[in-house]
């Protein structure tokens, strides 16, 4: 069975978990952005985890099907429609052949999933389905959704699953006009000044409309860094530095303003100081968050960090069991 694209979207693309192992060649993780999305999208149409989905960046797109099928729609907050009457998010979804399936505008967030049964059988590349734009790597011919296109579907699992009707309120995400990061001190923390740092954590930043699949850019007051005379090989800003790799997640500081955040297609090195990291378990937060998102990034350690990663595991894992 089949999609056919009748309109794009702004940006849809096909995503999984990712594209691991190749980072330091230049190729980055990817795949969708926000992962427990993603995966109760998954969990909802019977899917295995590591199944491709098609992520909706605020405008998504209007396709038919060619045959019965079963779709869930997970993330941002959006009207869903089946022939033009609306239908539920965070549930499963049957639809008969020929059916319209359409969506309205987002009322909070940036990106949902759409899951189907079987998955987008589009091809691996590198051990995933995951659309690299930039790179116009994997995905749907390397790129994000035209009219037109046909999007092919896999096979429904022909074992038994766990039938999951629809995702419990208290685990699905919020999208909140506020929210907190937590960070972890980077490789260059220490080219900022204490009072740098401290405006760094403190500071109210809010998320600009400068915010993709490469990085979220976030306004607020000037950062400040320590004066020295920069190194052969780096450039002249304060924040310059000899080309480094990025960790996904890193915090960049260009010339003291605007706080970057690092994200799933972002490069893997350059020559900006990464003052810090946003741990894992809050990768998910920042690519929920909408243009005018207030963010305060909260200061952990190593042992705060690892637990919220298993917290965070525990919770994709409690949509499967």
């Amino acid at each position: 069975m089949a999609f056919s694209i009748l309109e794009p979207g702004l940006a849809t693309s096909v995503q999984d978990q990712g594209r691991l192992g190749y980072y330091n060649v230049g190729i980055p993780q990817g795949g969708a952005m926000d992962q427990l999305s993603a995966s109760m999208a998954n969990a909802l149409a019977g899917n295995a985890a590591t199944d491709a989905v098609l992520e909706c960046a605020y405008l998504g797109p209007k396709f038919t099907t060619d045959a019965d099928a079963v779709i869930a729609v997970t993330g941002a907050p959006v009207e869903v429609r089946v022939n033009g009457t609306t239908a539920d998010q965070w549930t499963r979804l049957s639809l008969t052949a020929g059916d319209e399936v359409s969506f309205g505008m987002l009322s909070g967030g940036t990106r949902y999933y759409i899951a189907v049964q079987g998955g987008i059988d589009v091809p691996l590349v590198l051990g995933s389905r995951s659309t690299y734009a930039l790179g116009a790597l994997g995905g749907f011919q390397g790129r994000t959704l035209k009219a037109g296109d046909v999007v092919p579907v896999g096979p429904a699992p022909t074992s038994a699953s766990r039938r999951l009707d629809s995702i419990p309120d208290e685990l699905r995400p919020a999208y909140a006009r506020e929210v907190s990061v937590r960070i972890m001190p980077g490789l260059y923390d220490h080219r900022l000044t204490a009072e740098g740092m401290e405006t760094l954590v403190t500071a109210s930043w809010k998320l600009t409309p400068v915010a993709d699949r490469t990085g979220l850019r976030y306004s607020g007051p000037d950062i400040e860094w320590k004066p020295r005379t920069q190194p052969f090989g780096a450039g002249s800003d304060p924040s310059n530095i000899v080309d480094a790799g990025y960790a996904i997640g890193s915090i960049q500081v260009p010339g003291g303003k605007e706080p970057i955040v690092l994200h799933r297609d972002a490069v893997s090195g350059g020559g900006y100081a990464m003052v810090a990291t946003v741990i894992s378990a809050d990768m998910d937060v920042v690519a929920r968050s909408a243009p005018g998102t207030v963010t305060h990034f909260e200061p952990v350690t190593m042992e705060q960090a690892l637990t919220a990663r298993a917290d965070a595991a525990r919770i994709r894992r409690s949509v499967w069991e």
